[in-house]
């Protein structure tokens, strides 16, 4: 049997690529860092080691935001730095303080690969006359990178994004396919792209759906975000210890060079890249 059809039969070898984003994609007020720069940042899993994720995150979130799992908490970043809806009781510093080291300790403890895709729209709109839109941009690059793995490796998967409303998940869900249909650019064939993908359609889920590897995308792509700026030399600052604690444990989960370990051009990438 191809190597390929027999993930199709066995749902434990396939993968999935969870998606969230930073930022936003319009080219308007590009002065600033907030609205200059996109994120796209993507979590795959490969099934058998997800399946022990989603109850994990559940337990957490119960230890430390008790609720009624009929009404299930969204672990959103947001939220928490706010300490609003139910994550009032994060006003405490000690619950805060071990709120932060459970959920440290369980991103670190959770077998997952990381792509962050960084798109900066000032350096876009000045270079060209006509830009890329920024979803087009990140999700081929995304692609580029998580199909790549997946024909190293023979092995298929999908990608889920959180729904971002609807002219957002057209544009997100319209860039997919194209590349699905197309290819990415002259780099990567459509060939490779649908050997890789087991669907021409990205999933899109609500945020109520409770889709654990999109809350562990969500929590993550702020602080990569900001981290790979100050790391080029972009934004000037520093990350909260929270952050630098969280990055740490991501570290060896970037998508890197089989051979040489590099991760920029890999599990980071910034387009375009100016220094």
């Amino acid at each position: 049997m191809n190597p390929v059809e027999s993930t199709l039969r066995d749902p434990n070898e396939r993968y999935r690529l969870y998606i969230d984003e930073s930022g936003d994609h319009a080219y308007g007020e590009l002065d600033t860092e907030a609205h200059r720069f996109l994120c796209l940042l993507g979590c795959w899993f490969k099934t058998e080691k997800y399946r022990t994720f989603p109850p994990a995150l559940a337990a957490f979130k119960q230890r430390h935001v008790p609720h009624n799992p009929d009404d299930p908490v969204v672990l959103h970043r947001e939220d928490i730095v706010n300490r609003r809806g139910p994550y009032w009781r994060l006003r405490d510093p000690e619950r805060r303080a071990a709120f932060d080291e459970d959920l440290i300790d369980l991103v670190r403890n959770t077998d997952f690969t990381i792509v962050a895709i960084v798109i900066d729209k000032k350096a876009q709109r000045e270079r060209f006359t006509d830009p890329a839109h920024p979803y087009h941009l990140a999700i081929g690059f995304m692609l580029q990178r998580y199909c790549g793995y997946l024909n190293h490796i023979n092995r298929r998967g999908d990608v889920m994004a959180e729904s971002r409303g609807g002219k957002e998940n057209r544009l997100l869900g319209a860039s997919y396919e194209w590349h699905y249909e197309r290819g990415v650019w002259t780099y990567t064939p459509a060939e490779a792209i649908q050997r890789a993908l087991t669907t021409g359609k990205l999933k899109i889920k609500q945020k109520s759906a409770n889709v654990a590897g999109l809350q562990l995308a969500d929590i993550l792509s702020h602080p990569v975000r900001k981290s790979i700026l100050i790391e080029l030399g972009y934004v000037a600052g520093t990350l909260s210890p929270f952050a630098v604690r969280l990055l740490d444990a991501v570290d060896r989960k970037f998508n890197h060079h089989l051979y040489d370990d590099r991760v920029w051009g890999y599990g980071k990438v910034v387009y375009p890249r100016l220094k």
